[in-house]
């Protein structure tokens, strides 16, 4: 069951598409061939005031992190990175060149749902 944490850097008071975490956690679900209730997202917003990139007017950047049991490696790492990246370029209405993706280590062992380590 992947937790998908997106963090996107908005200009304050600039409308946030409806429907965003279900239309993501759909995206994101298909990229993992997800049975439905499987992908979990949360979506945070960070005004542009509140970032910045050292010597540059940086655009603004949306950060995904996927926790997974056993994450991808090797090419399908590699395509799910993308398909990610894609999805959420196009639904956030952000450049794919400013999406950046992050594969947290294996959460299987570490991670408990209702006090039930898995």
């Amino acid at each position: 069951m992947p937790i998908i944490d997106v963090e996107m850097v908005y200009q304050e008071g600039e409308a946030m598409p409806e429907g965003l975490a279900s239309t993501l956690a759909d995206a994101i679900g298909e990229v993992f061939g997800a049975e439905p209730g499987r992908v979990w997202v949360r979506v945070r917003t960070l005004p542009d005031s509140q970032y910045a990139e050292n010597l540059s007017d940086a655009p603004r950047p949306v950060f995904v992190t996927v926790l997974a049991a056993q994450p991808p490696t090797g090419d399908l790492l590699r395509l799910q990175a993308d398909q990610i990246t894609q999805a959420v370029a196009r639904i956030c209405r952000f450049a794919p060149e400013n999406v950046h993706v992050l594969f947290d280590p294996p959460a299987a062992g570490r991670i408990a749902f209702g006090g039930v380590l898995r």
